[in-house]
């Protein structure tokens, strides 16, 4: 599974030559792909739900900062919750992960970035759901005044206010399986706001507890983006796959192998690693906004 995700991320974010020539062998099957994704777009029928509805998504598979964005707008918005999917979740269905502060299920339950906002953001509840109507319904019926839709860009059966997060390079502008995006690139047209990283938002870090001897260790999509913020004393890197579970034995033996100290994580990945109880130094990946973007995000909520 690893080797495959890697394939496919050098193939879709760092490719050379021959990555390039298989992106164009397979660009027919992403024209056929994008076509169907169009048309599903074009004939859905939009449901309306009481409350308002703020997605935030993207068009490309991988991580363009869509879990701190959600953070951020969440922390400045009154009876908010949140609905996702809960990707990586061991569990099916639909499960309130918070209410009012208090966490209801466990990680393996909820999912890594799921558990992530409900501990961040104690007053907001959280909730999974595959049916993410459902998941709306469920908060509003738990007295929701506002849904935050985690990842909902490709929720076309859904009213909402659209927020689409775009990172700062593409370097391959297909659509699957020849490249990262799992649309054309033109229906960003449809979003209410298309942000840029760098532009309208940008990425800054915080470190806590950092060591002499640190093991990265992560499971986040495309871990190359930390490069430019690691800090000194990164001795060793242990990469799994985006959302994938941590076995402890296998992380204490890469930790002897290493003479780490600590393990050097993300919020993210911290909330799978906390139940083994080793040491851990902590990047807090924060997004700075432009106040436009919210200042919009207030216009939308006004008039509903």
């Amino acid at each position: 599974m690893g080797s495959v995700t890697e394939f496919f991320e050098r193939l879709w974010y760092r490719p050379g030559a021959s990555e390039r020539l298989l992106s164009y062998t397979l660009w027919p099957l992403g024209v056929l792909y994008g076509s169907g994704m169009w048309l599903r777009r074009r004939l859905a029928r939009r449901r309306r739900f009481p409350v308002p509805i703020v997605s935030v998504g993207n068009l490309l598979l991988g991580g363009t900062g869509k879990t701190p964005f959600v953070v951020a707008l969440a922390s400045r918005l009154d009876g908010v919750w949140i609905v996702s999917r809960g990707y990586g979740r061991k569990s099916r269905g639909l499960r309130v992960v918070s209410e009012r502060g208090e966490i209801l299920c466990d990680v393996e339950e909820a999912g890594d970035e799921a558990m992530l906002m409900a501990r961040s953001l104690p007053w907001v509840g959280v909730i999974v759901s595959e049916d993410r109507g459902a998941g709306i319904e469920e908060a509003i019926r738990r007295g929701a005044k506002l849904i935050l839709l985690d990842d909902g860009f490709n929720r076309v059966e859904i009213e909402k206010f659209e927020i689409l997060l775009e990172p700062a390079e593409i370097p391959n502008r297909f659509v699957l399986p020849a490249g990262p995006f799992r649309e054309f690139p033109f229906t960003a047209a449809r979003a209410d706001l298309c942000l840029k990283e760098g532009r309208e938002y940008r990425r800054m870090v915080r470190f806590d507890n950092l060591k002499p001897r640190m093991l990265l260790t992560t499971s986040i999509a495309r871990p190359e983006r930390l490069d430019s913020w690691l800090p000194e004393g990164v001795v060793g890197r242990y990469v799994l796959p985006d959302h994938a579970w941590f076995d402890e034995t296998e992380l204490r033996r890469a930790m002897a192998e290493h003479r780490a100290d600590s393990l050097l994580v993300t919020e993210k990945d911290r909330v799978k690693l906390e139940q083994f109880k080793l040491p851990l130094s902590l990047m807090r990946l924060e997004l700075a906004i432009s106040e436009e973007v919210f200042e919009a995000v207030d216009r939308y909520i006004d008039k509903e």
